[in-house]
């Protein structure tokens, strides 16, 4: 009977403590009612993150989200800031889509940004943006005569060129400037997901010696789907998207690439709805975010539940440290619990 015991509570006890885990997830808001669409957000640890948004906004905490110092930056009350990379409390790049296409960088607090790089071209459109380091970045562009944008820094930000080989694009084939996670940069190789009439993964070999073509298997057809995130995890990455003008579709929006062997792999369950982010947290957990509301993943992007219906934009974790922060229009602010 002993052995008959413990053998039982062997499996019982993971599977409660499992359950436990699951049910105590939830999505707690931290703040909104503010005149701006966030889809910028950079977690720094657990105490400092920054955002970016619509019409010139910038907002800052240093206290896990508790409280949030916003402005909305001087001569900038016009831009698109869809994206931020922040470093420390003090210094963080902000890029702006739309025309003009901008830069701008800040090394205390936000207290005084200072413009970098501007581009009145209507062609060029920033759509994410990603740091290898400090001090090399990248920035990614909607294609311009077949080629997709893709700027570098080699200074924190300082100064940017047009990087020589960029990738080539399909015909109506373009990056969803949704949540800055379209692209990515992983072990010094660049990862990009489009969307349009293509869906595409398209990933570096060795820097940016080559890349790899990979087809999607997502919604695709209509410039409103694709791909529009990815995240990597241990040994695998998870790409979400679908159709935003459709948000409650729930067919073919979330996908899981195998890193060994390289192969593509569905989920049993998805996603409910569009999801225009998705974020590693941990072990084989995922968060991925979007209108249609919040969604988790415990085994790799095999099985998705709902975790909340409200809609967000962005969803991001903190790089050094736990805390996972989510974003979206109306200033909406929140905090993932575990």
């Amino acid at each position: 009977m002993k052995t008959r015991y413990h053998l039982i509570t062997s499996i019982l006890f993971p599977l409660l403590f499992l359950s436990s885990i699951t049910k105590s997830q939830s999505v707690v808001l931290l703040q909104q009612d503010k005149p701006t669409s966030i889809r910028g957000l950079s977690v720094v640890n657990d105490k400092t993150a920054w955002i970016s948004g619509s019409k010139g906004y910038i907002a800052t905490t240093n206290d896990g989200g508790k409280t949030w110092d916003w402005q909305q930056i001087k001569g900038y009350e016009k831009s698109e800031f869809r994206d931020i990379e922040a470093f420390s409390d003090k210094e963080a790049v902000i890029m702006s889509s739309g025309t003009p296409s901008l830069v701008l960088k800040t090394i205390d607090g936000g207290k005084s940004w200072q413009e970098k790089y501007r581009k009145a071209d209507t062609t060029y459109f920033f759509d994410a943006m990603d740091f290898v380091d400090k001090r090399h970045g990248y920035i990614l562009g909607d294609p311009i005569k077949d080629k997709f944008l893709l700027m570098e820094t080699k200074d924190g930000g300082e100064t940017w060129t047009n990087v020589a080989n960029p990738p080539t694009a399909l015909p109506s084939e373009a990056a969803f400037a949704a949540s800055g996670t379209c692209f990515r940069v992983y072990n010094r190789n660049l990862f990009i997901v489009s969307g349009g009439k293509n869906s595409r993964m398209i990933s570096t070999v060795n820097g940016i010696d080559g890349y790899n073509y990979v087809n999607l298997p997502l919604t695709h057809s209509k410039s409103s789907q694709g791909a529009f995130s990815l995240a990597s995890g241990k040994n695998e990455i998870i790409i979400v998207g679908g159709d935003y003008e459709n948000d409650k579709r729930t067919d073919s929006v979330a996908t899981i690439f195998k890193l060994h062997p390289p192969a593509f792999n569905n989920p049993v369950q998805g996603p409910w709805g569009f999801q225009s982010c998705v974020e590693y947290i941990k072990g084989d957990i995922f968060l991925s975010t979007g209108t249609s509301g919040s969604n988790i993943t415990t085994d790799g992007g095999h099985t998705w539940r709902k975790v909340d219906s409200a809609s967000f934009n962005v969803c991001r974790k903190s790089k050094r440290g736990k805390m996972v922060l989510l974003a979206g229009n109306n200033g909406k602010i929140a905090i993932f619990k575990m």
